[in-house]
């Protein structure tokens, strides 16, 4: 098997995610241009039987109420820091394969950079439910892709099974959490081991 290029895995629920984001296409847009953007997310019912069948275990672990309050405080102290404005969005029944597999269809259209952009803004600086079609809708049609297409993702067959790769991708990496990066062998987790990532990427492309 040939050996794979440098990636990261980016889910469009972590704040820590979305300010990683802005961090790789704010200060390293030549990093960011030049690597594979791979979704992380928690799979539907129907996704989990099709791994159970394949014996993929994700490792999904369920957040305390600890945690929880940490990462509030800790993404406060993040966010300003880096200058950024954010809204805390309310997700009052969320499908994360709505807008990751809307991702995909956005991708297989060629405006997977516009998308994530959009969608990040969706969730993080205006506070919108990014699990409703009718969002990815709105998404599709501001970026100038078929509006139907990115809203539908989710119940496309041959988008799921290109999501299902990319689940067993995600399996095979080893990722537990995002963002996570990978160049090589080295596997970088958390948006502060970007410059890390950043840093062997481009020795990587000097050779």
């Amino acid at each position: 098997m040939a050996r794979r290029g440098p990636r990261w895995y980016f889910s469009f629920r972590s704040p820590y995610s979305w300010m990683a984001y802005r961090d790789l296409v704010d200060r390293y847009p030549d990093v960011a241009a030049h690597i594979d953007w791979l979704p992380f997310w928690e799979p539907d019912d129907a996704a989990l039987d099709e791994l159970d069948r394949s014996n993929i275990k994700l490792p999904y672990v369920p957040m305390s109420k600890e945690k929880h309050l940490y990462i509030l405080q800790d993404v406060r102290r993040l966010v300003r820091a880096r200058g950024l404005e954010m809204v805390w969005p309310v997700d009052p029944a969320p499908r994360w394969e709505v807008p990751h597999l809307a991702y995909l269809a956005a991708q297989q259209l060629g405006a997977g950079p516009e998308f994530i952009r959009a969608t990040y803004r969706a969730r993080w600086e205006h506070g919108e439910d990014i699990s409703e079609p009718s969002t990815m809708a709105k998404i599709g049609a501001e970026v100038g892709i078929d509006p139907d297409a990115v809203a539908g993702a989710h119940a496309d067959p041959g988008i799921r099974e290109k999501g299902l790769k990319i689940l067993n991708s995600l399996h095979r990496d080893g990722v537990f959490g995002v963002p996570f990066f990978i160049v090589g062998f080295d596997k970088y987790w958390g948006i502060d081991r970007l410059p890390g990532f950043v840093e062997a990427v481009r020795e990587k492309s000097a050779k």
